[in-house]
């Protein structure tokens, strides 16, 4: 039961972020009709960001480690910033109304923000 709660928390604090980064970055939109869709839809996004984070980010973090030595993990912003514009094609291909403009600066605020965001809802949420 303590995983279905971590999980639905960080689902849950995922899709407040990427809400609260469609209203506070530009370039970063989410045009749907309705309250329903647009919780549908940044429910599915951090579906996404979650499955691409998990997946993608080891392989690049193991095969790139000589550049995370090398620049001192800062390129860790560029590969966030590159795994949120694929969140959202992968979002656009699904037919979900997400959308980021490009990648400077949009999808690396938009990755900092989001993971900051999640981080510190994640902190206040999780507490037993």
């Amino acid at each position: 039961m303590d995983f279905l709660k971590g999980l639905l928390i960080r689902v849950g604090s995922t899709a407040v972020a990427f809400w609260l980064a469609t209203l506070l970055i530009p370039g970063i939109s989410l045009d749907s009709e309705s309250a329903t869709e647009t919780v549908i839809t940044l429910v599915l996004v951090a579906v996404i960001f979650g499955v691409v984070n998990a997946v993608l980010q080891p392989i690049i973090k193991t095969v790139g480690c000589g550049f995370y030595l090398l620049t001192l993990g800062l390129i860790a912003i560029v590969v966030n910033g590159l795994l949120f514009l694929l969140t959202s094609w992968i979002a656009g291909e699904a037919g979900l109304p997400f959308h980021v403009d490009g990648f400077w600066p949009e999808a690396v605020l938009g990755a900092l923000f989001v993971g900051i965001v999640t981080w510190i809802l994640g902190a206040v949420l999780d507490r037993d």
